[in-house]
């Protein structure tokens, strides 16, 4: 049975309801309908800082290797804590971006500069030449297996191996274990409180990410209301500075659909995972300015400035592979 939904702010916990509960009709209910129908286990969206659906659905009894896979308890209020899969792209790229603000990390540099040659399989110049910024723009020329394939900065392949990198560069960068400074640095400031780095089951052997970031869907709407908010937490903390944060939304050269480890909407043509080149935008029904942390099993973070919105949705794949254009179609409707 889903949660009862009511308006309330985001961030202020679950026992801070502030106005009467809401109740989705219409275009709202018809997005419901067709969320909980592609296998959905959180769903949540949040317009001008007040919640306008909430709801949790329990995973069928055929769901046991997600389960097993991906989840690790629930919540106080029945989320599921999953691991949302590359979502965690788009926490690291913050971090990075903190990072420099504290003038630990200069994306400019090369990525040995962080730590040590010889992480990649390409020569010692062509090694050289990859700097930290490559790897947040996914052009760091080299393959899955790290063999050199390409001068960086010229292709995209979206790489989760050499993305990985990515998570020992900041911890050399600051000289502290990856959990101590996202805690620190984000998930303290930012009141998520559900959102931790886990290590991975052997399942997951293959896909060159050993550790897996575990977070509920309302720790993933305070992240995406921290990015639509510049850079500011609840109360006024300011966790990242506004330039810093804006400089991860710059489209990137090889691919104007993805900045640095997020995807962006309104583009000419979008260069998907496995090097798929599709024309026009990532989402045609969705506003040009949505930006996106997008996961494996269709985990979702929709960040809408010019609606005000913030849309989660975390849960198994979607039947549809057209999920997020379906959805847009109808979500556009609703927030009309």
């Amino acid at each position: 049975m889903p949660m009862t939904a009511t308006r309330r702010t985001v961030l202020a916990g679950a026992a801070a309801a502030i106005a009467a509960p809401a109740v989705a009709e219409g275009p709202m209910q018809d997005a419901l309908d067709y969320v909980q129908g592609q296998r959905t286990t959180g769903f949540l969206m949040v317009r001008n800082r007040q919640v306008l659906v909430e709801r949790n659905w329990p995973l069928g009894a055929d769901a046991g290797k997600f389960r097993d896979d991906f989840t690790y308890g629930t919540t106080a209020g029945g989320a599921l804590l999953e691991d949302v899969a590359s979502q965690q792209k788009s926490f690291v790229a913050v971090l990075a971006a903190i990072a420099a603000d504290k003038g630990l990390l200069d994306v400019e540099k090369p990525v040995s500069a962080y730590i040590g040659p010889g992480w990649s399989k390409a020569a010692p110049g062509q090694e050289a030449a990859i700097r930290v910024l490559h790897l947040l723009t996914m052009s760091s020329g080299l393959s899955t297996e790290f063999a050199y394939a390409a001068p960086p900065g010229t292709t995209f392949l979206y790489n989760t191996p050499v993305y990985a990198v990515t998570k020992a560069v900041l911890a050399a960068a600051a000289k502290a274990p990856l959990e101590a400074i996202t805690r620190d640095w984000l998930t303290a400031p930012a009141g998520m409180a559900d959102t931790a780095w886990r290590p991975r089951p052997a399942s997951f052997g293959d896909v060159g990410n050993p550790t897996g970031l575990v977070t509920s869907p309302r720790d993933v709407a305070r992240f995406g209301q921290l990015i639509l908010d510049g850079g500011v937490a609840e109360g006024g903390r300011r966790v990242v500075s506004a330039a810093a944060l804006k400089a991860l939304f710059a489209r990137s050269p090889a691919n104007p659909a993805y900045g640095r480890l997020w995807w962006l909407n309104g583009s000419d043509y979008a260069i998907r995972p496995l090097a798929r080149r599709t024309d026009g935008p990532l989402i045609p029904a969705a506003p040009a300015d949505l930006v996106a942390a997008l996961g494996a099993l269709d985990r979702k973070l929709y960040v809408v400035p010019s609606l005000g919105a913030v849309v989660v949705r975390m849960g198994q794949a979607a039947p549809d592979h057209d999920f997020d254009q379906q959805l847009w179609l109808r979500l556009s409707r609703a927030l009309a």
